[in-house]
């Protein structure tokens, strides 16, 4: 992994996490119906000096490839059959203690639970409970959840215990 300046995040009562890896899930995350999600772009190629971007997919629509291209990232696609576990292990052999992942469906649970900050998204095509459940926090919107990277304080404020 290329070393990048990373996003520090001040914990109060937990420490700080120092993120330099980011994996985001495709569909029904970065995309609606396989359409990339206006202002992603932009923030992704802002975040990209910090950390290193990295998408997920088992690319069910056929659509990753011109996206990673559209966000400047890699792109890693999974075989078909245990996408949760694959989704995790990524996030392990990125290095989970330093690593933010963010998605909405029932196979990115366990990369959510496995990163050292793991983001639910709701968008448009909703989150399932498993992905809920397993994240440090709950966004709206997918701009949302990579402006809170952008703006570290504001997860200060949020995650302080």
């Amino acid at each position: 992994m290329a070393e990048r300046a990373g996003v520090h995040i001040e914990l109060p009562g937990q420490g700080n996490l120092n993120i330099r890896a980011l994996v985001l899930d495709l569909n029904g995350t970065v995309t609606t119906d396989g359409s990339l999600i206006p202002g992603v772009a932009e923030r992704v190629r802002a975040l990209s000096p910090l950390v290193e971007v990295f998408l997920v997919t088992a690319d069910t629509l056929g659509t990753a490839g011109a996206v990673a291209q559209t966000l400047g990232c890699e792109l890693h696609v999974l075989e078909r059959g245990r996408e949760a576990e694959q989704k995790r292990d990524w996030v392990r052999q990125l290095g989970a203690g330093r690593t933010a992942a963010i998605g909405n469906g029932a196979n990115d649970a366990l990369m959510l639970e496995e990163a050292a900050l793991g983001i639910a998204v709701i968008g448009r095509e909703g989150t399932a409970v498993q992905a809920l459940l397993a994240a440090d926090l709950v966004v709206p919107d997918i701009r949302d959840a990579l402006d809170l990277l952008l703006r570290p304080a504001r997860l200060t404020a949020t995650l302080r215990r």
